[in-house]
């Protein structure tokens, strides 16, 4: 007994000595390979905001439902086309989709800080979703008209102006640590992007077999996905920041935030540039596939589709590097390779190379507008998130009609390819300028 615990003591000495002698490690041991700080890429913290059950729900729910908004947004585009042969048409059509933004989005953000999100949500993908169906019923009982489409996008578009902020001022709610934000959004915009990829392609496949109205009937099914996911989700009670004062006070309080704020104001303009130039190349889509390169309803969806893989390659990139300490530089990259790309594939009329530099326009596109949702979203404070978030879709969606309208209008005024070389040059300049002028958006973390 007595050898035994000589040889215990021993044990344990010899134990105590290696311990000493092994290297410290920096990272506490109860912090997780997945939640520690990193830049390399890692397929395991690819999807590290699902393990959050709230968050789970929400990806199935929206991932379902974006693949039928995107199947109408296609179907939509080409069937005015169908109706009209106008390029102006479809510029008019993004113009009352975006023009709500203007209107209702700011309202929006204030109305996000003060009420349960899920409640807004609830109620406006009940709205889209009628919208949908009304106008699935339009197209089979052949009534369909020009100014059908332009009166109900202008619905969607006010509807989609109090979803946008409360959507995402959501991402809070359910992911638990600030520093899986990232990845969270990134995985928002995979969903957003598989959906750009897939629903596209259906468009135009079912377009051609059984026409419009299935697509827009089938999109109005699939929000029924994300109206149960948000029902089903266990969620902590709201509780609003907000004073009693007016409305006009919490609006003003979050624009002037915005506007002092050096760096997030760079960033929302770095939004509105990359939007305007976006949207108008992506409004001129339908013409372009029949007038540039000769195809039809299916190429339109292949176009499409093939700048979503882009741009789903983007956020699962970003997905796949954790807690990327080098957003700032990220952010850089997308500004520069966006409208680079834009300016190639301007020049291309082979369908093959257009599908492939559209698609690496789709990744720098997605890499910016990531990047810098992810760096507001980090900064801001949260009694202002809503409000924030509000004029963070203003600069986006909100932008959207310009471009839709300036770039139907440069097309009918001189052609489609100069057109969306105009846009891609000033773009250009733009990322330019903020690389010599504002050092400081390299460096942000």
């Amino acid at each position: 007994m007595k050898n035994s615990k000589v040889k215990a003591v021993i044990n344990l000495k010899q134990q105590h000595s290696e311990d000493r002698k092994r290297p410290k490690s920096d990272v506490p041991a109860n912090l997780s390979v997945a939640s520690q700080p990193t830049n390399q890429f890692s397929l395991q913290r690819t999807f590290t905001a699902l393990k959050y059950s709230n968050y789970r729900l929400w990806f199935w729910g929206q991932m379902a439902s974006l693949v039928g908004t995107w199947m109408q947004t296609t179907a939509q585009g080409f069937l005015i086309y169908e109706l009209t042969k106008s390029p102006v048409m479809l510029g008019i059509v993004g113009f009352a989709g975006g023009i709500p933004f203007w209107v209702f989005n700011f309202v929006g953000g204030v109305i996000t800080d003060r009420m349960p999100r899920r409640k807004i949500l609830l109620i406006t993908q009940t709205a889209m979703m009628l919208l949908a169906f009304i106008l699935g019923i339009l197209v089979f009982t052949g009534a369909v008209q020009p100014w059908h489409i332009v009166l109900l996008a202008f619905g969607t578009g006010v509807a989609n102006a109090f979803d946008s902020p409360a959507r995402m001022a959501f991402i809070p709610e359910l992911v638990d640590e600030r520093e899986d934000y990232a990845n969270a959004i990134a995985l928002n915009s995979t969903f957003v992007n598989l959906a750009v990829v897939v629903g596209p392609a259906v468009a135009g496949l079912i377009y051609a077999w059984k026409g419009a109205g299935w697509c827009f009937t089938v999109n109005g099914i699939s929000f029924i996905a994300v109206i149960i996911a948000l029902l089903l989700m266990k969620l902590k009670p709201f509780i609003s920041h907000l004073t009693n004062d007016s409305m006009m006070v919490h609006l003003r309080e979050g624009i002037s935030y915005v506007v002092k704020h050096p760096l997030i104001r760079i960033l929302m303009l770095m939004v509105v540039f990359t939007s305007v130039v976006g949207h108008a190349y992506i409004t001129l889509l339908p013409a372009w596939a029949v007038t540039i390169l000769g195809g039809d309803s299916e190429l339109n969806g292949l176009i499409q589709s093939a700048r979503g893989l882009g741009a789903l390659v983007a956020a699962l990139m970003i997905a796949s590097l954790g807690r990327i300490k080098f957003k700032g530089k990220l952010l850089t990259i997308g500004s520069f390779i966006f409208p680079l790309m834009v300016l190639v594939w301007a020049a291309v009329r082979s369908i093959p190379i257009s599908l492939f530099f559209i698609a690496l326009s789709g990744w720098g596109f997605m890499l910016t507008l990531n990047m810098a949702q992810t760096l507001i979203q980090v900064n801001v404070k949260d009694q202002l998130r809503g409000r924030v978030m509000g004029i963070y879709s203003f600069a986006f969606f909100g932008m959207m009609p310009v471009g839709a309208l300036v770039g139907g209008v440069l097309a009918q005024w001189t052609n489609e390819p100069l057109a969306v070389t105009i846009g891609g040059t000033v773009s250009l300049i733009f990322a330019i300028f903020v690389f010599f002028y504002f050092p400081r958006i390299r460096a942000m973390e």
